[in-house]
């Protein structure tokens, strides 16, 4: 008897500290999921005084007009810079990345200004200022890339469209320019695949445990903090869309934010024409950096052949509107309002 009761007392040991270690457990995964979902979407910070001191076009001499213009849907303006170039016959959109600023971009635009382009420099909402709002990352931001493509048209109707974008901002474009045919050449540096696998590799890259539990759970947990799921914001699934319009591809190799695969993934997704170029040391939106001279003639060597060069517009035919709930397979007008 006394041998019997030992052991259920042994048993209902075990059951409940494994019960008890498998809610821990669990709760301190729902804990890491919901760190990361709001670090995520937070809000900028307000900038110190200091942070506000920055280069402008100013310092470059560069013949810069600060814009606001709307995004595709909401009540919100969209910071950039306008930098028209005479007689231009091409104008390139440069997107920054997730929370960067527009001043991060300037260097790569005085050098495509100087190219004969005009320049529309611009940070997507949130991002780049303090304006107390929450941010997403890629899904409601395609809203103030198409804006930016409304109000390039409506500057400079007669000029051909092109793309330089980094990180997010890059995911954007692509995402965006598989809806629209207005933009018909894309350069996108350090695109991550997919969102899930953004955070994925962030996850794996901190924590020394399986990331598949914490990004599942995170996924969910997105859908209720910020109104969107990981599949929702997928470049991968969208790449191929581009074609006929060339894509350049630009990946770090030593990439700490973005899975270094990605790029090649983004590469075999996408269809001709098409080009990737890898940069084994660099780490993230570090080719530039890497080689300042081989960056921008590889740049400008692409928007002079897709753009500038005397050649027809593409005659592309427009997709037909599926009318569906999931962003990416929604037409222009079915985007999602920003909070």
């Amino acid at each position: 008897m006394h041998h019997a009761n030992f052991s259920r007392s042994l048993l209902k040991s075990i059951i409940f500290g494994g019960l008890g270690s498998g809610i821990g457990l669990l709760g301190i995964m729902f804990s890491v999921a919901l760190y990361v979902v709001e670090t995520l979407i937070r809000p900028k910070p307000k900038p110190a005084k200091f942070e506000e001191y920055s280069f402008t076009p100013y310092e470059l001499g560069l013949p810069a007009e600060v814009v606001a213009f709307s995004p595709l849907h909401g009540d919100y303006k969209v910071s950039g810079w306008y930098i028209p170039c005479p007689q231009a016959t091409s104008t390139i959109l440069v997107c920054p990345g997730y929370r960067s600023r527009k001043t991060d971009v300037l260097g790569i635009c005085g050098q495509l200004w100087k190219a004969g382009h005009n320049v529309l420099a611009f940070e997507y909402y949130g991002h780049g200022t303090f304006v107390g709002k929450s941010i997403t990352l890629g899904y409601r931001e395609v809203n103030d890339f198409l804006g930016a493509v409304a109000y390039a048209k409506e500057r400079a109707p007669q000029t051909r469209l092109g793309v330089l974008a980094y990180s997010m901002g890059a995911a954007v474009a692509i995402m965006s320019c598989a809806r629209i045919n207005d933009v018909e050449a894309v350069i996108a540096d350090s695109s991550f695949a997919t969102h899930w696998s953004a955070v994925d590799y962030n996850i794996r890259r901190i924590l020394p445990l399986p990331s598949a539990p914490f990004v599942w759970i995170a996924d969910h947990l997105m859908g209720w903090r910020a109104g969107y799921r990981f599949h929702q914001v997928e470049p991968l699934r969208d790449i191929g869309k581009i074609s006929p319009r060339p894509i350049l591809i630009i990946q770090s190799g030593k990439d700490t934010i973005v899975d270094p695969r990605d790029g090649a993934l983004l590469y075999g997704a996408a269809k001709e024409p098409k080009e990737l170029w890898i940069i084994p040391e660099a780490d993230h939106c570090g080719a530039y950096f890497a080689d300042r001279d081989a960056y921008v003639k590889r740049v400008i060597d692409f928007f002079a052949l897709h753009l500038q060069d005397a050649r027809p517009r593409l005659q592309l035919v427009e997709a037909p509107v599926v009318e569906q709930t999931d962003i990416n397979n929604t037409s222009a007008r079915d985007l999602p309002e920003a909070s």
